[in-house]
């Protein structure tokens, strides 16, 4: 990379020439390719972690100060930075709230959409009656916990501040509550498909 080229477009970038934002997409897209390439983010696909690299690439043009003439080393810890970030987030997100919690957030979802073809609509019902029959199984610590947590949209960290209980207990049970209503679920779907 010619540093001094990079300054300048960045230089046009920033007073707006679409056709500087463009080259400087150009000199900066084989370390962006590079990068999206080494990069796994849950739920990102290559061209998603890609996009955000430029947009962050973008981000680093508005808050450059010229004077410093060290755009390339600014960009480029910029985006490794904001990647690094992401991929945390994403890692401490799936931690905290599991595969399990997605699948019954899914269900909640589903089950709130009201546009769904007739078909849907009627596989709707019947899961609806199933999460129903596997939450009434629960015990009532059981059944509140769920309920604030999910349906009240709370975080554990609340509701285990509110009991007294450790944080480490609260996320323990809730994980053992959702692995019960899941089997119970399921317990459920073959009784019915069996019948």
């Amino acid at each position: 990379m010619n540093y001094n080229y990079i300054e300048s477009l960045v230089i046009k970038s920033k007073d707006g020439d679409e056709e500087s934002k463009e080259k400087l997409v150009n000199e900066f897209k084989p370390f962006i390719i590079n990068l999206s390439k080494k990069t796994f983010i849950h739920g990102y696909e290559f061209q998603d972690i890609m996009n955000e690299c430029y947009r962050i690439l973008f981000k680093c043009v508005s808050y450059y100060k010229p004077n410093t003439h060290r755009f390339v080393a600014y960009a480029t810890n910029g985006i490794k930075n904001s990647i690094n970030d992401l991929i945390e987030k994403n890692l401490s997100r799936s931690h905290l709230e599991g595969s399990s919690t997605l699948v019954l957030e899914n269900v909640e979802n589903t089950l709130e959409s009201g546009n769904l073809p007739v078909d849907h609509n009627l596989l709707k019902e019947v899961d609806l009656t199933l999460l129903r029959n596997a939450l009434n199984k629960l015990t009532e610590e059981e059944h509140e916990l769920i309920n604030y947590v999910f349906f009240k949209n709370n975080p554990v960290k609340k509701y285990a501040a509110l009991k007294g209980i450790p944080y480490s207990t609260v996320m323990y049970k809730k994980d053992f509550i959702l692995d019960n209503i899941f089997m119970l679920f399921n317990v459920s779907l073959c009784g019915k498909n069996n019948a």
